[in-house]
């Protein structure tokens, strides 16, 4: 189902047709570093990751991360969307691309459109980030955004602290 679509993106719900290509991203080393393993290690798993992640989120917050397909062949490059964690009082922006797809502005151009989203659609009044405290393109991206830091958290106790980016205060 087609949620989004931008200039030269398409961003849709994730099913289970799309579980190889989640076993591929999930297990991709900067993937790994940077947002953490899932355990993710066959399609049985992928299928898994899929129910009880974006599609349970799908019917409990009718929002959570969306597959991204470039427009011109609709070749799947990546996921962007909101999720909503017990640890955070708001639902957050999040996304994960294939390297050979960064340095594009693929995750500026959905990123955005997720935000956009959330307040016009969606209804949400705040919508923050998360990013690794060393993820310097993930930091910047956000700030493009118009997300600045706020503060660092935890999203459990033991798992290392993250970097919380929200909208800058209106004056």
């Amino acid at each position: 189902m087609r949620v989004l679509e931008t200039d030269r993106l398409i961003l849709s719900r994730l099913s289970f047709d799309h579980a190889e290509f989640i076993l591929g991203l999930l297990n991709e080393p900067s993937f790994l570093r940077h947002i953490g393993d899932k355990g993710v290690r066959t399609l049985g798993d992928a299928r898994e990751y899929l129910r009880t992640g974006p599609m349970q989120s799908y019917e409990r917050f009718g929002y959570g991360l969306y597959l991204t397909r470039l427009k011109d062949g609709e070749t799947p490059i990546g996921i962007c969307g909101l999720v909503k964690r017990d640890t955070l009082e708001h639902a957050d922006v999040g996304f994960a691309f294939l390297p050979e797809f960064w340095r594009r502005g693929y995750a500026f151009e959905s990123a955005a459109a997720v935000l956009v989203h959330a307040r016009e659609d969606l209804g949400l009044e705040r919508v923050v980030a998360i990013t690794s405290p060393d993820n310097e393109a993930s930091i910047k991206l956000l700030e493009k955004l118009g997300l600045r830091f706020e503060e660092m958290v935890r999203m459990a106790e033991d798992e290392a602290e993250c970097r919380l980016f929200a909208p800058a205060p209106t004056r």
